[in-house]
């Protein structure tokens, strides 16, 4: 498991933030919430064998961290995007397992950030 201090480049959310606090709690508080929610959200993709979603999942996954600059997180979306589940399904249950452990990472990299 990476450190969680690394788990989000804020040099690069501040270069679409201004390196306002504000924003990047605002910012980051909604990457958290939607990153619990889609990737809770590929188990029943999964288990509805729907590769369309995942691939739109994984997507949005993907595009947000790299946003935000949760390069890992996003590397591992990367990675599950291309799988298909209905063919895949051993790869797409470990995809999901990585993307649980790099969310877990960047989630307690945010929940410092918004307590310090």
């Amino acid at each position: 498991m990476s450190e969680p201090r690394c788990a989000v480049d804020l040099t690069h959310l501040a270069r679409y933030t201004g390196g306002d606090e504000v924003l990047n709690v605002e910012i980051l508080r909604l990457f958290d919430l939607q990153t619990s929610e889609l990737v809770d959200r590929l188990q029943c993709i999964l288990d509805a064998r729907d590769t369309k979603s995942w691939k739109e999942v994984t997507h949005t996954l993907k595009g947000a961290a790299r946003g935000v600059g949760a390069f890992a997180f996003a590397d591992a979306a990367a990675a599950a995007e291309p799988i298909d589940p209905v063919r895949d399904r051993g790869n797409a249950s470990i995809a999901i397992a990585t993307l649980k452990t790099t969310a877990h990472d960047v989630q307690a990299f945010i929940k410092t950030y918004l307590e310090r």
